[in-house]
């Protein structure tokens, strides 16, 4: 029979193979779900992986790419703070949706206003709004001890709740028509998030994403705040000892977590979406989940996964498209993508040894 047997230590192998291993047996598992389906695997695997990058659209695909990969990098850098602290905020898609409702409202509050600082202003804004909406959380976990994972969830639903209102009610253009959602923000020039060149795909959000993954692994190597988040983490009493608040570090994890959700949001409102609508969000508050485990809570690793990832997206739609897959096969896809990688991680801590019958 099989035992899993604790190691005395981490193995630094499987730190760093479990996400090459991860990608293969999805990969494997993968191939098998769509045969299923009827369709070819190593076409549809071909698809999503080799495509976007090799393939005869390769060119405007690298730039879809960027700008699927940018919100991901964004949000993972942010929550893998508060995860290698112990702290769970999964509602990053909820600070998403407020932080591009909160940023699209201030300026189409000042339409058809044109000056330098509309757009400033605007990310401002929604990083606030990203912030305040994962300041409910903490403070809920710091003043009566909730769970952050349930509460910054159930928050979800209620920032979707908000989006529809918004595209369908405060936000909704007076001269659309009835049609629900907001002015498009790529006739308002001021307001709007442009690509730097055409095709690219490289906007500021792109920009925000790289930035964010620079400071979070400086802070993570050079600053005490770092040392006290990873302490924090690997030896909770610990910490406490070495003077850690554990309150302040909630605050402090989901702050910056909320703020750079708000973040993408605001970039993607006014860039590659266009417009405040009522299925503006697209799953990436969720998908960042999976790139900061991939990306082993590590900013460079992190932005690797958040290219890998946003392979998925954008191979996946052409398979979806090309070879007629439900988009359901998709989303199950990336989800075995995260099945594996927790599941492959345990060996990070624990060897599997064979133990023969009449022996332990």
């Amino acid at each position: 029979m099989f035992i899993l047997e604790k190691r005395p230590t981490p193995s630094r192998f499987w730190l760093y193979a479990t996400p090459v291993v991860a990608v293969l047996l999805t990969m494997i598992a993968g191939g098998l779900l769509f045969a299923l389906l009827g369709t070819n695997p190593f076409a549809v695997i071909k698809t999503i992986f080799w495509d976007p990058i090799f393939g005869e659209f390769a060119f405007y695909l690298r730039g879809q790419l960027l700008v699927k990969a940018g919100p991901l990098i964004l949000i993972a850098i942010g929550l893998s703070l508060g995860f290698r602290a112990g702290i769970w905020n999964i509602g990053a898609e909820g600070q998403y949706i407020m932080g591009a409702i909160v940023g699209a409202g201030v300026g189409l509050a000042v339409y058809p206003t044109e000056s330098r600082l509309i757009y400033p202003v605007m990310v401002i804004a929604g990083a606030l709004g990203g912030w305040a909406w994962a300041m409910i959380p903490a403070i809920l976990k710091t003043k009566f001890n909730t769970n952050e994972i349930l509460v910054s969830l159930m928050l979800v639903y209620v920032a979707q709740t908000i989006l529809a209102k918004a595209s369908t009610g405060f936000l909704r253009n007076p001269e659309g028509a009835g049609f629900p959602g907001s002015r498009n923000f790529s006739s308002y020039k001021a307001a709007s998030n442009p690509e730097f060149f055409a095709g690219s795909g490289l906007h500021w959000g792109g920009i925000a994403a790289l930035v964010a993954a620079g400071l979070a692994y400086v802070l993570l190597q050079r600053h005490i705040v770092g040392f006290q988040i990873k302490l924090t983490g690997q030896a909770p009493r610990a910490a406490k000892f070495h003077g850690v608040s554990p309150n302040r570090l909630v605050m402090l994890c989901m702050g910056l977590s909320g703020a750079l959700a708000g973040l993408a949001g605001l970039f993607e409102v006014t860039g590659p979406a266009g417009q405040i609508s009522i299925d503006f969000n697209v799953g990436y508050g969720f998908t960042a989940i999976i790139v900061a485990f991939l990306g082993r809570l590590n900013p460079i690793g992190i932005v690797l996964a958040g290219f890998l990832m946003a392979l998925t997206y954008v191979g996946g739609e052409m398979a979806a498209t090309n070879m007629g897959l439900p988009a359901a096969a998709i989303q199950v896809f990336q989800g075995m993508l995260l099945f594996f990688l927790l599941g492959v991680d345990v060996l990070t801590n624990y060897r599997i040894r064979l133990l023969f019958r009449g022996t332990r």
